[in-house]
């Protein structure tokens, strides 16, 4: 290290001065710190939650190589991805993360294992981060089973490719070209002996997307591969190297399950709302952006509990924050999720949250409210 010969003393008013500044830096680098670390995990079948409740799984069954994945706010990255396996087989890997239940291994206040029959809708947001120098798929995995299974092999797995890169093929073989969530794909069957897969591959690669979860697995069972009465256990997102793969990401990710709209048989899950619901839904709406404030009201006669509330945001308009609730994803098939403070709405009662958006072209107001599954009118 050099040293100073000889050094000049600085006027106490510039010492004063820079303490102050020094002491303006520190607070806004602690004011901008994050609220966690990120989580490392090399451990083969290693894991950990985010958001509280997402679990992010290491997952690395097809090499002894080693794999770590890192955990983020919102999904993760694959740090190391060494090793390769041929590509005429099956993956290495599947680091992944996950709203249900895996080999026991179940995310935080999931409302999986549900009935198929009893899920209006699944709303779904994945943001993926790709690179170049590895083979790989970059899939979302729905699995469905004929009994609310928490661990093991599920009968039906569904594969959406979002991506694909280097000489690989799903299981099974083509079987047609299909169009599910608006959006048009290969369609293959097959099976590996241990469940029967049917997989959907885009044509070109997907970066984002929000989209239903319900509808892959009612074209599933539209083709005999499930049924209504079998129940949705398990929604993955993540990525199967074959070759490398360290860079690969998911950004971002959001999963909830909307219950209460299918069959009328179905007694649906006890926070369900028993009656009719009311929204109000007032703008102020300026170029560009606007705010909302939401009322739900519970016109039923028992208490809504832990209440969710899912809309559709029209194209273009983008949530940037929101009060009172919590609402994922930002743009899209949305939920707002009530606070600890309002998650009971009385009999007659209602509880309000509200949001700041962002909007492109002619502003319109969303549609298609549902209370924890059940269909609102709006005031």
């Amino acid at each position: 290290m050099r040293r100073l010969r000889h050094r000049t003393r600085a006027p106490r008013g510039l010492i004063a001065t820079l303490l102050t500044a020094f002491a303006v830096v520190a607070a806004l680098v602690t004011a901008t710190a994050p609220a966690q670390a990120d989580t490392t995990i090399c451990e083969q079948y290693g894991s950990t939650t985010i958001q509280g409740r997402y679990v992010v799984q290491n997952n690395r069954w097809g090499t002894s190589a080693p794999q770590c994945v890192t955990a983020t706010d919102n999904g993760f990255r694959l740090t190391q991805a060494d090793g390769s396996v041929p590509t005429n087989g099956a993956p290495k890997s599947y680091p992944s993360v996950f709203n249900g239940c895996h080999y026991t291994n179940c995310s935080p206040g999931t409302a999986l294992p549900a009935r198929i029959s009893g899920i209006s809708s699944a709303p779904s947001s994945i943001s993926y981060g790709y690179v170049g120098d590895a083979v790989y798929n970059a899939s979302y995995d729905i699995w469905l089973d004929p009994t609310p299974r928490t661990d093991g092999v599920n009968r039906t797995e569904i594969m959406i490719w979002f991506n694909k890169v280097g000489p690989i093929q799903p299981i099974g073989s083509q079987v047609g070209t299909a169009t599910v969530g608006g959006r048009n794909w290969q369609v293959w069957a097959g099976g590996n002996g241990t469940n029967d897969v049917l997989s959907f591959v885009a044509p070109s690669a997907i970066g984002s997307w929000s989209f239903d979860v319900m509808d892959f697995v009612r074209a599933t069972v539209a083709r005999g591969m499930a049924g209504s009465d079998w129940y949705l256990t398990s929604i993955q997102a993540g990525f199967e190297p074959w070759q490398n793969g360290a860079g690969l990401a998911v950004n971002s990710f959001s999963s909830t399950i909307q219950t209460g709209g299918g069959d009328p048989g179905d007694p649906g899950d006890p926070g369900d709302p028993a009656g009719a619901c009311t929204v109000s839904y007032a703008t102020n709406v300026w170029p560009g952006g606007f705010t909302a404030n939401v009322t739900v009201r519970n016109a039923g006669s028992t208490p809504v509990d832990g209440w969710t509330l899912a809309f559709t945001l029209p194209s273009g308009q983008r949530v940037t924050n929101a009060w009172n609730a919590s609402i994922t994803p930002s743009e899209g098939s949305v939920t707002a999720r009530a606070t600890d403070s309002n998650a009971r709405i009385a009999p007659g009662g209602s509880q309000s949250f509200g949001f700041q958006g962002t909007y492109s072209g002619s502003f319109a107001q969303p549609n298609g409210f549902r209370l924890n599954g059940t269909a609102c009118t709006t005031a």
